[in-house]
């Protein structure tokens, strides 16, 4: 564990924790609005609200652009939900159902961005199938757990979370394309310190420091 927070820097947990609160404060909003069109559907109103909210998990990941920020922001989630209330209190629920959406999204980008290094942005593709991993799992978890739908509903819902997850994806990757503008700059790392060149030019500082200075009697 102690591995993993070692990658982060301090920019990258204030992002992290500024994603999970912006998440559960956007679905506290937003969530009953929608819910006022799509309760005489029979449609639950998280299934399209899910994918503003949700978008926020990939937003992390573009802006950090490091492995486990989206389970690392679906944990915040969870935490803050199990300790205020928030939506209910469903217990061992709650944690099951926010961390299976940053699960999804990991698993995504680790494919994904197998071949690519961290400093690489998330393309416009990436963000689209990552909302929709975000929000098609968390749509038909929550579905599962809390509903217990039957196969078909749950596959109507899977689809319309798809699609609501795909466009707040593209939203993200817009966002994080600003936000990125404002990126500090990543710190030098000892790789880009070649010591063994340096180690040979002091010695070779060295030896000629006693070729000139050293007389050899005849």
């Amino acid at each position: 564990m102690k591995r993993i927070f070692e990658k982060f820097t301090l920019y990258d947990i204030i992002v992290i924790a500024m994603m999970a609160a912006l998440g559960i404060a956007v679905k506290q909003v937003i969530q009953p609005l929608v819910q006022v069109v799509t309760g005489p559907l029979f449609i639950p109103g998280g299934t399209v609200a899910g994918g503003i909210y949700m978008l926020f998990i990939v937003l992390g990941y573009a802006i950090v652009r490091k492995r486990f920020t989206a389970l690392l922001v679906c944990l915040v989630q969870a935490i803050i939900v199990m300790a205020t209330g928030l939506f209910g209190t469903h217990g061992a629920a709650s944690l099951l159902t926010y961390m299976l959406p940053g699960i999804g999204v990991e698993i995504l980008f680790f494919f994904t961005r197998f071949r690519t290094t961290s400093q690489k942005p998330l393309s416009a593709g990436e963000c689209f199938a990552g909302g929709i991993a975000a929000n098609g799992i968390g749509s038909v978890s929550a579905s599962f757990v809390f509903f217990n739908l039957p196969l078909v509903p749950l596959l109507l819902v899977f689809f319309t979370g798809a699609l609501s997850g795909g466009l707040g994806g593209l939203l993200a990757f817009a966002l994080a394309k600003q936000v990125n503008r404002f990126r500090p700059a990543e710190d030098e790392t000892d790789a880009d310190i070649d010591i063994s060149q340096e180690g040979n030019g002091e010695d070779q500082g060295k030896a000629g420091g006693d070729g000139d200075g050293t007389h050899i009697p005849g």
